[in-house]
């Protein structure tokens, strides 16, 4: 691993154990065990290197994820979408951790909580798109996009925020619940 990578490894871990205002570039350097100009090298300041985290990183990762799912279920679509993060490498959950913590307004600044929102407004809207051809006959499609949506965000936070193992048939069980119209 280059030293760039390994900064951005040792920086997800402090962000995640002390947030952005506790973390310190000094600190990222000792553990990477590089000076403090060689951070400097690689990125201009603090804000450059969490917002490269969340940015790439944590959005290259939401991406990844959803191009793994092939399926037309949707049940199974959904299952393999959150049983999935249970197999993410550790960095990539700290990532995630990460980007869930800006998105919920506990860490980052007022430009990645606007990124985050405006990522956010196009939530209810994606999902309901991959929904609605299976939704035809169905009223209240929104109510149950926007269940759905409130239920990923519960499950993706015990998986990668609480660190839990959710086991494949619970997933599918509450997914099942809200989605049993589209069986």
């Amino acid at each position: 691993m280059d030293l760039r990578e390994r900064i951005k490894v040792v920086a997800v871990e402090h962000f995640n154990n002390h947030g952005y205002h506790g973390t310190s570039i000094r600190n990222i350097a000792k553990d990477v065990g590089c000076s403090l100009p060689m951070i400097y090298y690689y990125f201009n300041n603090k804000k450059e290197l969490f917002d490269e985290i969340i940015k790439k990183e944590y959005f290259d990762l939401l991406k990844r994820q959803a191009a793994l799912l092939k399926t037309n279920n949707m049940i199974d679509f959904y299952t393999k979408f959150v049983y999935d993060l249970n197999s993410l490498s550790d960095y990539d959950k700290k990532v995630y951790r990460l980007g869930v913590k800006v998105y919920l307004c506990f860490d980052g600044d007022d430009e990645l909580r606007d990124l985050m929102d405006k990522w956010e407004k196009t939530i209810l809207p994606r999902h309901l798109e991959i929904l609605r051809p299976h939704l035809q006959n169905v009223r209240n499609d929104m109510v149950i996009t926007r269940t759905l949506v409130h239920l990923l965000e519960n499950l993706i936070q015990n998986i990668v925020v609480k660190n839990r193992f959710l086991p494949e048939e619970e997933i599918r069980e509450v997914i099942s619940v809200v989605l049993h119209c589209c069986e």
